[in-house]
């Protein structure tokens, strides 16, 4: 999201940013088509049409790629948040961005669900990926700042780390139950349990 003093993207800039997408979506396809370990750089790099040495430019490694899939979905809760300003009190904007999430990414869900048991498969990936709770909360935490500037931090911190709970549950449940609901009915479920508790 840019604000009113942001710099349009130039060319340069569009050029990278829609080469390194069509290389994370080249990797993420061939991951869910083949399996992670089996997938080479190679082959990313062949299905995205750029060489192996472009590929170390944007990438570090494969599994890099997943992350910043990752990354891409932190990205949109922070936009969701900006976008639901006017909700009322600072838990209410972060309850409704992300009931507004969830609902954007329920096209998404085959896609989610194969993209967890990837992370899974790898422990290197699995142990990294565990560090998403504190990150959403961090999300929450900024885009909160920006949204309340004259409020306490302190609390702004608060507020972030509980309001950002009934997604990480609701995502939990969905993974270990295999999507058996849609998820927004799990975030349903657990914002109402969130009222009744907290």
């Amino acid at each position: 999201m840019h604000n009113a003093t942001s710099k349009p993207e130039g060319l340069r800039e569009r050029k990278r940013r829609l080469t390194f997408q069509r290389i994370a979506e080249a990797g993420l396809k061939s991951f869910l088509a083949k399996g992670y370990e089996e997938t080479t750089i190679d082959e990313i790099a062949a299905a995205a049409g750029i060489s192996r040495r472009t590929f170390f430019y944007y990438f570090k490694s494969k599994d890099q790629i997943l992350l910043a899939h990752q990354r891409g979905y932190m990205d949109a809760l922070r936009m969701s948040i900006m976008e639901n300003a006017s909700a009322g009190r600072p838990i209410e904007v972060v309850h409704q961005a992300t009931l507004g999430l969830v609902a954007r990414l329920e096209a998404k869900a085959p896609q989610l669900l194969e993209t967890a048991r990837l992370l899974r498969q790898s422990e290197t990936l699995h142990a990294r990926s565990r560090g998403n709770s504190l990150q959403l909360e961090q999300i929450a935490y900024q885009a909160l700042c920006e949204l309340f500037p004259t409020r306490d931090q302190d609390g702004l911190r608060l507020v972030s780390m509980i309001a950002v709970s009934p997604l990480r549950l609701s995502v939990d449940k969905w993974l270990q139950e295999n999507g058996r609901l849609p998820l927004i009915e799990y975030l349903e479920d657990a914002l109402r349990k969130w009222r009744t508790e907290i």
